[in-house]
């Protein structure tokens, strides 16, 4: 549980860098220079909003898997009451 909690922490903290693909970075060199920042802003964050998306969703597919292991694990084997 710490192993995934630590990585969530380095998740979060790595959300102030920026990725654009070539395109974005041309279109928002182009707005910057011309002294429009907000664009830049909102697309850096969305960017990042979808690069992290996938991970959070497997992160909770995870601890939902590890949690129901740990559950079935605990219980008593119906097939070993039958014996």
């Amino acid at each position: 549980m710490k192993k995934v909690v630590a990585l969530m922490i380095v998740l979060l903290i790595s959300v102030g860098s920026f990725a654009q693909c070539a395109m974005c970075k041309a279109t928002l060199e182009n707005n910057i220079s011309n002294g429009n920042i907000g664009i830049a802003a909102g697309i850096n964050f969305g960017i990042l909003y979808l690069f992290v998306a996938p991970y959070l969703a497997i992160s909770a597919l995870a601890i939902f898997w590890y949690r129901t292991s740990k559950k079935n694990e605990a219980k008593p084997s119906e097939i070993n009451l039958a014996r």
